[in-house]
């Protein structure tokens, strides 16, 4: 059997439930039967090497366990190290024979060979990429935290006879610092960590590993090592993780989610030069768990090689008793034990597969005529240098029917809403958000879901002109336009004196956005709410994530979500007029002009 067709049946036995496996695990292995059979496209130039994945393959080989059960014998890869690193090494472009994956990203319980798997990457490196003085960096937050890499490439290459005398540690004077060189290209593999202040900068990583992330508070490592590559012809960052419990580090914050949507075949997310693993408990979209760590057939999900030998069975067995027995140790084998990320203080908004069925699509129509119904006009400006969103909320009180081609109906109930979304952008941000490549920002301009203005800070004139023109062409029947006060006096006013509307600040506290929050979440969940399936709106719906005060009363937390979630801001700042109606807060519209929608 070939290395292709082992991977391909390892992957079709994860998908089948064969083997154990989560659900991001199954999408790691259906992504790359896709690749399979697009590869070499036009639109995929890239291929599967059977000869790159075996020579990291059989490097591996060359080094012995150190530590447990198997130590002092010879390291065999298991199916998923055969499968994570046959990807990350095997898969090249077609004309130039380079690798594919520029990044890497797995995460996966404690004890499951990761930081071992990380110390031979960083070895392969120096001394088998075929890169002259490759530099490579493991980078921690601490310099204790670096030994769990750089240490272990250490004692593996002193009990590497093949190795002896090639590979050496020394301190090595051009950086000032211990390293281990390899001796015949130049190469050196060395450590960085905030501890010691050693930051990498001026660095030009060939490779650069990252080890547990989740601790990281900040991507000044992540960043200073990408930036680091570009010279580099086949560069690799490569992240190892286990779940942590800070939700805003950028593990979490940032990379987690992003490369759950590269895995996720129902996203709008693509990154052909990212590989991603994924190894943990299975959770639903608003990160309740739905596998029992009572049950042992799940801990493979989280243990994929743990689970492989009695030893690691019976610690993850005491592990489970401990926690049951004292609860304070709960979140850390949550977190370590089984991969879940924990923060009781955050939660998600929204189930995002209940708010995605809420789009419209052509067996879920609007209605054709969205004059008939009161409109609600939700603007939020809070981010004039990265997002600016605008919502058409319309009260579809009577509900509606829409004829359908197969003389079906289409029926929409009583006392429903319709959402409409649009958002801005300065052209400046797009061109950096590009280079990020974590969101299609200019697809999604292209396809007329964000306007782009000139320069680097929103111009408010695009986007009250947008407004008016979508009021007009439409006739729709608008009654007020809510907004965040928030560097929106200025748009206030001009959409009052110059177009005429009744101008509404919505205060952005819990008081006043509780109902609105709780109840638009009920609308969507109940099938009484129908959007525009704007990605851009999707993405913020997805990213969201509420704070709460002590009696449970919720709002958005802009500050604590994942990227920006104006567009769904800007929703709320029009619903609030749908669940709190002018007519019964007179005191509030009695004149004409800029009122406060309930002062805090």
């Amino acid at each position: 059997m070939t290395l292709k067709q082992e991977l391909t049946k390892y992957s079709k036995d994860v998908i089948n439930g064969k083997i154990i496996a989560c659900k991001k695990h199954k999408w790691a292995c259906g992504r790359f039967i896709k690749d399979l059979k697009r590869q070499g496209d036009d639109d995929f130039p890239y291929v599967f090497s059977e000869d790159k994945a075996q020579r990291f393959l059989k490097w591996m080989t060359f080094f012995k366990h150190t530590k447990g059960p198997l130590a002092g014998t010879l390291k065999k890869p298991e199916p998923i190290e055969k499968f994570i690193f046959g990807n990350v090494f095997g898969w090249v472009h077609k004309d130039t024979g380079n690798r594919r994956f520029r990044k890497a990203y797995w995460q996966v319980a404690k004890k499951n060979a990761k930081s071992q798997d990380l110390a031979i990457t960083g070895l392969y490196g120096i001394a088998a990429d075929d890169e002259p003085y490759a530099e490579v960096y493991i980078a921690a937050t601490k310099k204790e935290q670096t030994r769990y890499v750089w240490g272990e490439a250490g004692l593996i290459v002193d009990g590497c006879e093949w190795l002896d005398g090639k590979i050496i540690t020394k301190f090595y004077e051009p950086i000032m610092s211990k390293a281990i060189l390899h001796v015949k290209s130049g190469s050196f593999f060395s450590r960085l960590s905030n501890e010691d202040k050693k930051k990498g900068d001026g660095a030009n990583p060939h490779y650069g590993l990252i080890d547990e992330y989740h601790q990281h508070d900040t991507t000044e490592h992540y960043d200073t090592l990408s930036s680091g590559m570009k010279t580099r012809k086949q560069p690799l960052l490569f992240i190892i993780t286990t779940a942590g419990k800070e939700l805003n580090n950028p593990c979490y914050a940032e990379e987690y989610k992003y490369v759950g949507d590269i895995l996720d075949p129902d996203s709008e997310i693509f990154n052909d030069r990212y590989y991603v693993m994924i190894n943990e408990l299975d959770m639903d979209d608003e990160g309740n768990l739905l596998d029992d760590i009572n049950d042992e057939k799940c801990w493979p999900k989280a243990n994929p090689i743990v689970c492989l030998t009695p030893e690691g069975l019976d610690s993850i067995r005491d592990e489970v008793k401990v926690a049951q027995d004292k609860p304070e140790k709960m979140a850390d084998v949550l977190t370590k034990t089984f991969d879940v990320w924990i923060n009781k203080g955050q939660n998600a908004y929204l189930n995002f597969q209940k708010w995605k069925s809420c789009g419209t699509t052509e067996h879920r129509p609007m209605p054709p005529d969205l004059s008939k119904y009161e409109c609600y006009i939700g603007v939020d400006l809070t981010s004039k240098l990265d997002l600016a969103s605008v919502a058409f909320v319309f009260d579809i009180r009577d509900g509606y029917e829409v004829d359908m081609p197969d003389g079906s109906k289409f029926i929409m109930p009583e006392k429903s809403v319709i959402i409409k979304s649009h958002s801005f952008m300065p052209e400046a941000t797009l061109e950096l958000k590009m280079k990020t490549g974590k969101y299609p920002y200019r697809l999604w301009r292209d396809q007329g879901w964000i306007t782009t203005t000139p320069g680097e800070v929103i111009d408010d004139r695009f986007i009250s002109k947008y407004i008016d023109d979508q009021i007009i062409s439409n006739k729709y029947n608008a009654k007020i336009c809510g907004y965040d006060m928030y560097n929106a006096t200025q748009f206030a006013n001009v959409m009052e004196s110059d177009y005429g509307y009744t101008m509404v600040v919505v205060r952005q506290g819990i008081p006043t956005l509780h109902e609105p929050t709780k109840t638009l979440r009920e609308y969507a969940y109940g099938g009484k709410l129908m959007h525009c399936n704007s990605p851009v709106l999707n993405m913020a719906a997805k990213n969201s994530i509420t704070r709460s005060d002590h009696n449970k009363n919720i709002m958005l937390d802009k500050e604590k979500s994942y990227e920006n979630i104006d567009p769904m801001a800007a929703v709320m700042d029009g619903f609030v007029f749908i669940v709190k109606k002018p007519d019964e807060e007179t005191n509030v519209y009695e004149e004409r002009g800029m009122r406060s929608l309930m002062g805090e």
